[in-house]
């Protein structure tokens, strides 16, 4: 019998015995854990929860148990669970009871306080600073939360438990930690000495059911004519840049946009946590790797695309390009890889360029300026430029062509734009989306693959208004 077993029968034999009215456990209890008046006496909801979880955690040994996590065991602790909240405070009435279980299933299981948060699905964004500070992000907006955890102690326990699940680790030797949580939200943690309140923990929510092209037309972070020209981008392989600030929607772009790859190639995915949720069967997923506590066995994303490259892939998708892996990246764009996406931080189409001779250089390979953007202009067919506006909303705000270079610089041509017009009552932008008037000179190639676009498509006028 396994030590949880034999700690589950324990606690049901103590739960079971009976002396007038008070059980084994309950005698631990302080007396004011009762109540002769039929309430929950001077114990409130929190401390009894501590109380139930300090039993519970006392009697099992939870470091030998692999698959807490099974329906199973699940199963097994709640029963635990409710003899002891029998024990502790019958009188408890059934939505409390119910409350107090779920609260110490999440700590024992789960993730502790974030528990609540996480299942609720209007928020995109939560920001724990520190123990008693949880904000979270609803419909664009920040707001602070009543959750809290009990002190640092607490929350470094929980920040363990997320890093633990995938093999990385946080320490005052390695305070900074990207991780990721089951269902693909993005996860950094900061601990001290670099966080000086606290630890610090921001999760950017990827839920199990992630937005797609319809979700994102209600939401008007575009048009159906945009739509349907990076639906014939992405299904002639034209190899596609998504520039944005931080939180503008570029990775849930990115979902959406490669739902559009056919479903019989061969898409492997580089990424530094795990988020991409492509629906196609052959797809192969890697991750990067941060070194040991040796500073030995790191894998960058850089060694992750030269590898890609010996996988027979015909798409490469890199979550973020922020080094030295830009060059590799485009060298696959011009040799064979064509129809690879990726995203990277920048304001404008313009300075996505930028960004992108900057990272070439990063890379410790001393170029001369015209060749490194005779390889940008030669590689990247389209810039999709993100952007989060005031109040929250989130609107692609271009899309440009880059063509070729005239001397030494790179031509481009916007097709489609986003103009904000003002700011509304409530504080949120508003605007229209516009067709420049410009025809991209790559429709011959969409027609070659056969897709075709409405003759009127790109004819100058306003799209759709807020």
């Amino acid at each position: 019998m396994s030590r949880l077993q034999q700690g589950i029968s324990k606690l049901n034999s103590l739960s079971g015995q009976s002396n007038s009215g008070l059980s084994g456990l309950s005698r631990l209890s302080s007396p004011s854990f009762g109540g002769s008046n039929g309430s929950s006496g001077g114990k409130n909801l929190e401390e009894l929860k501590r109380q139930i979880h300090s039993k519970l955690v006392e009697r099992l040994d939870f470091s030998r148990i692999k698959d807490l996590s099974s329906d199973a065991m699940r199963k097994d602790i709640r029963k635990v669970i409710e003899h002891l909240c029998d024990t502790e405070n019958p009188l408890l009435n059934r939505i409390e009871r119910e409350k107090l279980i779920e609260e110490v299933l999440d700590e024992t299981l789960g993730f502790g306080p974030l528990e609540v948060l996480l299942k609720d699905p209007t928020i995109s964004d939560i920001l724990v600073n520190g123990p008693k500070k949880i904000y979270v992000e609803r419909r664009g907006k920040l707001e602070k939360t009543d959750v809290v955890f009990r002190d640092n102690d607490h929350l470094m326990q929980i920040i363990d438990r997320i890093v633990s699940k995938i093999g990385r680790r946080v320490d005052e030797t390695n305070p900074m930690v990207d991780a990721r949580l089951p269902d693909g939200s993005r996860v950094n943690a900061v601990i001290a000495p670099i966080s000086l309140d606290g630890a610090s923990l921001s999760i950017r929510r990827f839920g199990s059911n992630p937005l797609k092209l319809e979700d994102l037309l209600n939401y008007k972070a575009f048009t159906p004519e945009i739509a349907m020209l990076l639906e014939a981008c992405i299904k002639a392989r034209l190899n596609v840049v998504i520039s944005g600030g931080t939180g503008c929607g570029k990775t849930t772009l990115l979902n959406t946009l490669s739902s559009f790859i056919p479903a019989d190639e061969r898409v492997i995915t580089i990424e530094d946590a795990a988020e991409l949720q492509l629906q196609q069967e052959h797809v192969v997923r890697l991750e990067t790797r941060p070194a040991n506590i040796e500073g030995k066995g790191a894998v960058t994303t850089r060694d992750c695309v030269k590898n890609a490259l010996r996988m027979r892939p015909e798409r490469i998708i890199i979550g973020e390009c922020r080094g030295g892996e830009t060059l590799d990246m485009l060298q696959a764009m011009n040799t064979g890889h064509s129809g690879s996406m990726t995203t990277l931080h920048a304001n404008t189409p313009r300075e996505g360029l930028s960004r992108l001779e900057t990272m070439i250089m990063m890379g410790g390979i001393e170029l001369p300026i015209k060749a490194m953007r005779q390889q940008i202009s030669a590689a990247v067919d389209l810039i999709i430029q993100a952007n989060r506006l005031q109040g929250g909303p989130r609107k692609i705000t271009s899309i440009t062509e880059v063509n070729n270079m005239e001397q030494d610089v790179i031509i481009m041509q916007e097709i489609f734009r986003y103009r904000q017009l003002g700011i509304d009552q409530n504080g949120r932008a508003f605007g229209q989306f516009e067709a420049t008037g410009v025809r991209p000179s790559f429709v011959p190639r969409l027609e070659q693959k056969g897709v075709k676009l409405p003759s009127n498509m790109f004819a100058e006028r306003v799209l759709l208004r807020d």
